[in-house]
């Protein structure tokens, strides 16, 4: 088993990915669209953004996941994650991966192809069933699921993202189409300020509001144009993201 087929299946929608390219190039891909559930606040109103505490942010409907998977969720930033991985693992275009909300989370990808055919993947949510074809894929082993739920097929519900509800999908518009460290400057400076809200030290709209005045720094900007020669580069400069943080007492 190759390690490039374990990063496909580390979570359900690049192993819906590569699952629907089995009998694909990816040259032959128009789009393609992964899904996101829109987490706790999907619905909630705006005004209550600012009032929102941790154990809100922690209460995802569809999924049971740890601390800080749960805050990415909530304010999206998991999904530029993903359009960052899928843009590595499948060597696309950033203008070909586009993100959808769906609540019921019941489609994980939908790739629409140049020949006019598209594949939607869907499967509960479990993480049984990609761990699952990750060990034992096209060798016979059967897993129970349970029957297609026609009622969610019935009512997909697929919407477009509102970018004011979800505004670090805004994200996508600042990665350059080469290789940088500057996706691990993202990486680094999320993860110090979730750290930070879930520790009751920031605001949950804090999050979104420092990371893009963190980001659009020359010091950082400069990142857009160097790619990493080894992990210690992008060790290094994770340290130095999480300590400039710090010492701005963010």
């Amino acid at each position: 088993m190759s390690i490039k087929l374990n990063l496909y299946q580390s979570n359900s929608e690049h192993f819906s990915i590569w699952y629907g390219l089995k009998n694909y190039k990816s040259r032959n891909l128009e789009n393609i669209f992964l899904t996101a559930s829109g987490g706790p606040f999907y619905k909630t109103s705006l005004s209550k953004f600012k009032k929102i505490k941790v154990s809100d942010a922690l209460k995802h409907p569809n999924w049971k996941m740890g601390k800080k998977i749960s805050t990415d969720s909530a304010t999206m930033i998991n999904k530029v994650y993903e359009v960052i991985e899928a843009r590595k693992l499948f060597d696309v275009n950033y203008k070909k991966i586009k993100i959808l909300i769906h609540p019921k989370s019941y489609v994980h990808a939908i790739l629409k192809f140049n020949n006019g055919l598209t594949n939607v993947i869907v499967h509960d949510t479990t993480m049984k069933i990609p761990i699952f074809n990750t060990l034992f894929l096209d060798s016979g082993h059967k897993l129970k699921t349970n029957k297609v739920d026609l009622d969610i097929l019935n009512n997909l519900n697929l919407n477009n993202v509102n970018s004011k509800r979800f505004p670090m999908i805004k994200l996508l518009n600042f990665l350059p189409d080469n290789h940088s460290l500057y996706e691990t400057v993202i990486v680094a400076a999320n993860d110090k300020l979730v750290e930070l809200f879930l520790n009751n030290k920031i605001k949950f709209t804090d999050i979104q509001k420092n990371l893009f005045k963190i980001i659009k720094k020359n010091e950082f900007q400069k990142f857009k144009k160097i790619s990493p020669k080894n992990i210690t580069d992008i060790t290094n400069l994770n340290d130095y993201v999480r300590l400039k943080i710090d010492k701005n007492n963010i």
